[in-house]
């Protein structure tokens, strides 16, 4: 089970450099960047693919998902200086607890 854990780890670690990137290439103008959001991309769904020989398909998805959601808003944050208002607040803590409960629940 921590083998599949650490897969799905890479994964999201894939899907956020990857989504950052997309902010770098310029709609896929920008090759090198575009390359290594690619890159990123096929890491992130192969380790996702591997993640699923280990945990079920829909804790491995709501983990990926809320996860990927939580750390590219932040990083949206940060590196990007984009505004948070009270509507996504509460979005995202509806995402955490539905998270929680597919975590939980799931046997």
């Amino acid at each position: 089970m921590f083998k599949g854990y650490l897969y799905l780890a890479i994964a999201i670690l894939g899907e956020i450099v990857g989504t950052n990137l997309l902010q770098t290439t310029k709609n896929f103008t920008i090759v090198k960047n575009s390359l290594f959001c690619i890159l990123a991309y096929g890491i992130c769904f192969y380790f996702l693919s591997l993640a699923l020989n280990y945990i079920p398909l829909n804790v491995a998805y709501a983990l990926w998902g809320a996860l990927g959601i939580i750390v590219i808003t932040c990083t949206s944050v940060l590196i990007w200086h984009e505004q948070l208002n009270v509507p996504t607040l509460i979005g995202l803590g509806f995402i955490i607890i539905g998270t929680l409960l597919v975590e939980y629940f799931h046997n």
